[in-house]
């Protein structure tokens, strides 16, 4: 299940956005906006819904989180942008991996208390 907000996820959230791939939960996030997309099977479809609700491409980053250890990734084939100075699947640019771990950070709080 692929759920979108600008807010902290549930508990109960974060539970159905393991339904894909048990503990790890794939993200993108718009780091401009504040806005996660999460729990789908392939990036580019929380890509897509972030590009319609007004996201700019270049604020659209993917990665995930595995719920279990917390242990957060920054690996996705739509960060692979050239012309954005990002050549590869991680997320080179350190200020824009630090906004995209604080963020994640933010959305799975509840995996925190």
């Amino acid at each position: 299940m692929i759920i979108t907000t600008d807010k902290s996820y549930t508990k109960e959230e974060i539970v159905k956005l393991q339904e894909v791939f048990g503990s790890y939960v794939k993200t993108v996030i718009d780091i401009e906006r504040g806005i996660c997309s999460a729990g789908m099977d392939r990036h580019y479809e929380g890509e897509r819904i972030l590009l319609k609700q007004g996201g700019k491409q270049s604020n659209l980053w993917g990665g995930g989180i595995d719920v279990e250890s917390h242990l957060i990734d920054y690996n996705s084939f739509i960060n692979i942008r050239p012309r954005d100075n990002n050549p590869s699947n991680d997320i080179l640019n350190q200020d824009i991996r630090t906004q995209y771990e604080q963020l994640t950070k933010q959305f799975f709080w509840a995996l925190y208390d």
